[in-house]
């Protein structure tokens, strides 16, 4: 294979992916109805018109979109609105509207199509009550804070509107603004970390700049307090280091007009394309041999009737090419991405049908799932191999793991990495492991349980804030890359694929039965 440049790349790929025409977040595939039943809409026709999706009184206004969960570490759970209420979240899920988001000792990040992010800090939840896309193409996205802490960055796209609600607040955050909120039990404090903030009183409208913070009280309507100063928070550290990583194609796709440039960071750091002979230029995962196919392990995620499965893969770049263009075998080289076509909703399975080439293609479960199965179904064609941490001080690469328990920006270039495991089974670099500190219930500094791997030597000085984790042969507590659901295995990194156990709040067993789709089994614990 013939390695292209990064500036052949942006011109030959990157620029026909950003300048594809703008289309409604579920066009170009056919709305699918509850298994079992006819489709309710034909091909080529908006999921917008499928019935099970709500339509806003003004035909101007759709309730199409998805923006998905680009980030899981730790105790993560979302309620679908499913009547299954709160399931294990795992990378790649996508997220509609009135979806919830709960975090236990874990984090959380949810993308917009524009780059934009909200992140969740420990023990936080939200919910989604608007996720809509005007005529013109803009976006109006209202997301409530239910308790915890949030992380808000927008991107600089004028024609999107974003609302965050809490308490008895609504707050419309201008485009590039980057807030802070945190929910007490008598109060809200948001801070400015950048842009400025309308607030909106009895006495009028008051500009807020960055670096100050707003106190507004939960209870009561005595006026918000504004301080001329932010508050360093255990948890700034990796909401500004993922800020960093999602600005870097901002814009770029800023200046294509594209709708969807959410997933091309991870495409950035977690492959790269080549020429491949024949078979012409296609994107390939690192850490991926002749031997890997792209779907020989995920989850199907029921959405309801008019939506019905989606497939999530587990792979931390899998959200684009699962929703976008198509994957094609080429013999001696293996399987490749490539763009084009229409942007796939919920209902991603179109693609399927292009696949040609040594893959068993996942069956989609022929019914929905009854009353109390679960509505994650896990695919485990063979076992799924994870690069992941082998000891406190030493990071381990695995061939064919094609990205999967790789934390994404931390580990630096992967590309030299993935020829050294193609060619000899696995790469190593030395580590080590960070943790936000917070007081605990003793008034001692404890770790937040929520880790991150670096590259290299321990700083000699974390700060007060991040502190380094000591101890041997310790994976990092929570971490789990960008797919939490990948279960603990032998040191030889064959796993099986599945999401997380609930937390203290599932009970009960597995269902002994669940809807059939062929090689499919049911997740290991299910949410309240």
């Amino acid at each position: 294979m013939t390695k292209i440049s990064a500036a052949q790349i942006a011109t030959a790929c990157l620029a026909a992916l950003l300048a594809a025409p703008a289309v409604t977040a579920q066009s170009g595939l056919p709305a699918v109805a509850p298994p079992g039943a006819a489709n309710a809409a034909a091909p080529g026709i908006s999921d917008a018109t499928a019935p099970g999706i709500a339509q806003d009184a003004s035909p101007a206004l759709s309730r199409a979109r998805i923006v998905r969960i680009s980030e899981v570490k730790g105790e993560v759970e979302m309620d679908r609105g499913v009547g299954r209420g709160f399931e294990p979240a795992i990378a790649n899920l996508p997220v509609v509207e009135n979806c919830r988001l709960a975090t236990g000792n874990g984090v959380a990040e949810v993308e917009f199509e524009d780059n934009s992010t909200l992140r969740l800090g420990p023990d936080s939840q939200v919910e989604f009550p608007a996720l809509e896309r005007t005529a013109s193409g803009g976006t109006v996205t209202s997301v409530r804070v239910l308790r915890g802490m949030a992380y808000v960055s927008l991107m600089k796209t004028p024609a999107n509107q974003f609302n965050l609600l809490f308490g008895q607040q609504s707050l419309e955050l201008p485009p590039a603004s980057h807030v802070r909120l945190q929910m007490g039990q008598a109060d809200a404090k948001l801070a400015v970390i950048d842009g400025d903030v309308e607030i909106k009183g009895p006495d009028g409208t008051e500009d807020v700049p960055h670096k100050r913070t707003v106190t507004f009280a939960l209870t009561g309507s005595p006026e918000p307090t504004v301080a001329k100063s932010v508050e360093s928070n255990p948890f700034d550290a990796w909401d500004r280091n993922a800020d960093q990583y999602h600005a870097r194609v901002a814009t770029m796709s800023a200046m294509n007009n594209s709708p969807y440039a959410y997933g091309l960071n991870d495409l950035t750091y977690y492959g790269d394309f080549a020429d491949m002979g024949g078979c012409g230029m296609m994107w390939r995962p690192y850490f991926a041999s002749a031997a890997w196919n792209p779907y020989s392990n995920g989850v199907w995620a029921w959405y309801g009737a008019g939506m019905g499965y989606s497939w999530v893969s587990p792979y931390p770049w899998g959200w684009m090419p699962y929703h976008y263009g198509t994957w094609s075998f080429c013999p001696g080289a293996g399987w490749g991405w490539m763009p084009g076509g229409s942007w796939m909703g919920v209902n991603n399975t179109g693609g399927f049908a292009s696949l040609k080439g040594p893959i068993l293609v996942p069956k989609v479960p022929v019914r929905a799932p009854r009353m109390g199965e679960p509505g994650l179904l896990m695919v485990n064609q063979k076992p799924l191999i994870r690069s992941e941490v082998n000891s406190s001080s030493s990071f381990l690469f695995r061939k064919d793991s094609a990205g999967l328990g790789i934390p994404r920006d931390e580990l630096g270039k992967l590309n030299r990495f993935s020829e050294h495991a193609e060619a000899h089974g696995t790469a190593s670099t030395p580590v080590y492991l960070q943790a936000p500190v917070v007081a605990g219930a003793n008034g001692r500094a404890t770790f937040a349980g929520v880790e991150s791997v670096h590259r290299g030597a321990p700083p000699a000085d974390a700060g007060s804030s991040l502190g380094v984790v000591g101890g041997q042969n310790r994976g990092p507590s929570g971490y789990s890359g960008s797919s939490a659901g990948v279960s603990n295995g032998s040191s030889s990194g064959s796993r099986s694929f599945s999401p997380p156990a609930s937390s203290e709040r599932s009970s009960g067993p597995p269902p002994s039965s669940a809807p059939s789709g062929g090689n499919n089994s049911a997740p290991s614990g299910r949410g309240r």
